[in-house]
């Protein structure tokens, strides 16, 4: 029965939990929003110091609002995808200007914000505000997959027979959905994990479908995305640069993309990456072939 199986996911959840600092009593829901974007595609570990020390400066949407992005950039430091750092402080603008400070309760409001998508949004109704909202990441994805549909990993793209699947098992009441998106969620972070799952580990090994079938193989390759070599990790770099300038100092380009052109196999991807940059809003040039963060 499903209210068995809601209450043996809430059990293994309230014993393995993990103590992250946006689970802790007190946290608002602006804290809870910010550990969402910064969570995305990046792990809880380079994620957890960041937000603390975030959420010690910005406590509230209208302090980030009323920050340089600059100096946002400079506290996003290396957690990646540094765009969501100035799409927060932009979300942040909105928060105040439409919502007196205030982070919205429905998932049709939290959508119109910069930055936040359909899992972002469903994920502060349910873990900020304690509302009933199906949260579909890839762990859940993943959980669900092999222990409904009996599959090794989730299609590359959220499918509507997924988004279907899922809502049938949320449960009606409010509370207790939080706590299998919740559960569900850690389960595949800690247990139900993409390369090796301890299965011996998993509550749920009883009823997988995936585990009865004898553990088949996944039917497409798992998506991994490559680094080195890459213009996202000349990006960073370029990032990294222009994050240790002081305010008001710049850097002049050749200056700025020394260290990328030495022993580069693609010659054309330091100011490819630069331009990316600019285009993006994460650099400016406050005068020609100068450049820094934006002010």
């Amino acid at each position: 029965m499903l209210t068995d199986l809601h209450a043996t996911v809430a059990d293994w959840y309230t014993a393995h939990a993990r103590d992250l600092p946006w689970r802790r009593p007190g946290t608002t829901p602006w804290g809870v929003l910010v550990s969402e974007v910064m969570s995305q595609q990046t792990p809880v570990a380079r994620v957890a110091p960041a937000w603390e020390a975030w959420m010690g400066r910005w406590p509230e949407p209208a302090d980030l609002a009323a920050a340089a992005p600059a100096d946002v950039l400079r506290a996003w430091d290396r957690l990646g995808y540094p765009r969501r750092a100035l799409r927060l402080r932009e979300c942040a603008e909105q928060l105040v200007a439409r919502f007196d400070g205030a982070v919205p309760r429905t998932e049709e409001e939290l959508l119109s914000l910069p930055g936040v998508g359909a899992y972002t949004a469903a994920a502060v109704v349910s873990f900020a505000h304690g509302g009933r909202a199906l949260v579909l990441d890839t762990n859940v994805r993943r959980v669900l997959g092999r222990v409904v549909a009996g599959r090794a990993l989730p299609p590359p793209g959220l499918t509507a027979g997924e988004r279907v699947g899922a809502a049938d098992l949320l449960p009606a009441d409010a509370a207790t959905s939080v706590r299998w998106n919740e559960g569900v969620m850690e389960l595949g972070a800690l247990v139900c994990t993409a390369r090796a799952p301890r299965c011996t580990a998993c509550p749920l090994v009883e009823r997988c479908r995936w585990r009865r079938a004898g553990a088949p193989p996944a039917t497409h390759a798992r998506r991994r995305q490559a680094w080195h070599g890459t213009d996202r990790q000349a990006r960073g770099r370029v990032m990294a640069r222009l994050r240790e300038l002081p305010d008001g100092r710049t850097l002049g380009t050749e200056e700025l993309l020394a260290p990328l052109r030495e022993g580069a196999a693609d010659v054309a991807q330091p100011d490819r990456a630069l331009a990316s940059l600019l285009a993006d809003g994460l650099v400016t040039e406050p005068s020609p072939g100068r450049w820094t963060l934006p002010g």
